[in-house]
């Protein structure tokens, strides 16, 4: 009820006013004989006058209400002007309070990370099919993710027992929700995303530096629905170029082209010839359809153009292109892709030396790429398991510079959650496929591998 509280006020101050002669006479019996006649009069007038307006409130509290705050900002309006005042900014301090109370709140940066282990069986390998496969740490790895006063961090660093490497590390600002741009080591926007596999291996494309590559430059993102636009400037590779401070340009999680092959050398040989990437532009664009309740089509192309450089001068230039898409339908997932890339070099080298992994392998200077991926996502319960993920990926690099034999791969596999657990059971059938017995650049056989990869993440 809105006349309560101004009610019991004015009943407070009438308790006052009745009570103050009755206090007066027990102090002092002769008080009384203070106060004239028409001063007690015109007392008992005001006592009656306060009586008839509460009788008044109680019968009609709502006019009653309005009709009192208006005498009381009659009575008193500097008063009550100074109050509102004073209300106002209170609030005002209050409400800034609260908003840098809440930005503070959502700054921090959280610290997560994984640690794998895994089996395989190699078939290319005798001494492990006579061990019936070998276990073997994997990696362990720290994440920093989060943001201060609205500026981002993401970074993390890879631990193996052969190398450590920096995976990416980048700071960036959102301009809005849909806009960002980040600066450091970051991916180059390429082909389909996250990733263009399902499986532990990913596809061909990895090994050729087109899947999940990281370099050092400035990149604009777009994640808008339904259009995904990022445009970047890369000025070298993620181990700081051709001569950068580093002590094996092979200590890297992304594939780096690290020098170009002329006739007659290995591999696997470290590289003779010495060149970087620097200076590359990269564009992806895609647009997404939504055709159904649980359905969406993203449709892009990407593109990407660059300088070779040795320590000493320009020695030639590369690009590549892909158009892609990613499907989801339900619970299932289709993938496909196709790309070409070209290194073009002044020696006219059909071979290139890449870097990762602590070791050095090599690729076609010039080659086509293709993949087709399937994936189906099952919801169970059982325990601590929630999901699993069939599938099988398949990749195909063929057209290869200096006639070289095309690669295949083929994986199929399953993934399962459970918990912070995360586990990739995969088998492979590749040929001239790396990890899996052979080379980009090679002749050899059909290969397979049986493996189990163990991850708990946090």
């Amino acid at each position: 009820m809105t006349f309560q509280p101004l009610a019991c006020a004015i009943a407070i101050g009438l308790g006052a006013c009745l009570a103050m002669p009755a206090q007066a006479a027990q102090q002092d019996a002769s008080a009384t004989q203070h106060y004239s006649p028409a001063q007690i009069a015109a007392m008992q007038a005001q006592i009656d006058a306060l009586q008839r307006e509460l009788d008044s409130m109680k019968q009609h509290p709502a006019q009653a209400t309005v009709a009192t705050s208006a005498k009381a900002t009659d009575a008193d309006t500097a008063t009550d002007g100074a109050e509102t005042v004073a209300v106002a900014d209170t609030k005002a301090k209050s409400d800034d309070s609260r908003q840098a109370a809440a930005s503070a709140s959502k700054d921090g940066i959280k610290l997560g990370g994984a640690v794998r282990f895994q089996y395989s069986r190699e078939g290319y390998n005798k001494g492990n099919r006579k061990r019936r496969g070998d276990m073997d740490f994997d990696i362990f790895r720290l994440d920093l993710n989060g943001s201060i006063g609205n500026v981002e961090l993401s970074a993390q660093y890879r631990w193996f027992q052969y190398m450590s490497a920096i995976h990416h590390a980048w700071v960036g600002y959102k301009f809005t929700d849909k806009d960002e741009g980040q600066l450091g080591l970051t991916r180059v926007p390429f082909g389909n995303q996250p990733f263009d596999s399902h499986n532990y291996f990913f596809s061909s494309n990895y090994y050729l530096g087109l899947e999940d590559s990281y370099q050092m430059g400035a990149l604009y993102v777009h994640s808008g629905d339904p259009w995904n636009v990022q445009i970047g400037f890369f000025k070298n590779d993620s181990m700081g170029g051709v001569d950068g401070f580093v002590s094996n340009r092979a200590d890297s999680y992304t594939y780096n082209v690290v020098g170009y092959r002329l006739p007659g050398e290995g591999n696997f040989d470290d590289p003779a010839h010495p060149i970087g990437v620097a200076d590359t532009g990269a564009a992806r664009m895609a647009y997404t359809f939504r055709p159904g309740e649980h359905s969406s089509v993203e449709v892009g192309a990407s593109a990407l153009r660059g300088s070779l450089e040795s320590s000493t001068q320009r020695v030639g230039h590369y690009d590549a292109e892909a158009l892609h898409m990613n499907t989801d339908i339900g619970r299932w997932n289709l993938q496909l892709q196709a790309a070409r890339y070209a290194y073009h070099v002044n020696d006219g080298a059909d071979r290139l030396a890449v870097g990762a992994y602590d070791f050095y392998d090599s690729i076609a200077a010039r080659a086509h790429s293709y993949t087709g991926n399937v994936a189906y996502k099952l919801p169970v319960s059982w325990g601590p398991i929630t999901a699993l993920t069939f599938y099988n990926d398949y990749s195909l690099v063929n057209h290869k510079s200096g006639h070289l034999p095309h690669t295949w791969m083929n994986i199929t596999g399953m993934s399962m959650a459970a918990g912070g657990l995360f586990t990739y059971f995969d088998f492979v059938t590749a040929r001239n496929q790396p990890f899996i017995g052979g080379s980009m650049a090679g002749n050899g056989g059909v290969e397979h591998r049986f493996n189990i990869n163990f991850g708990y993440y946090f």
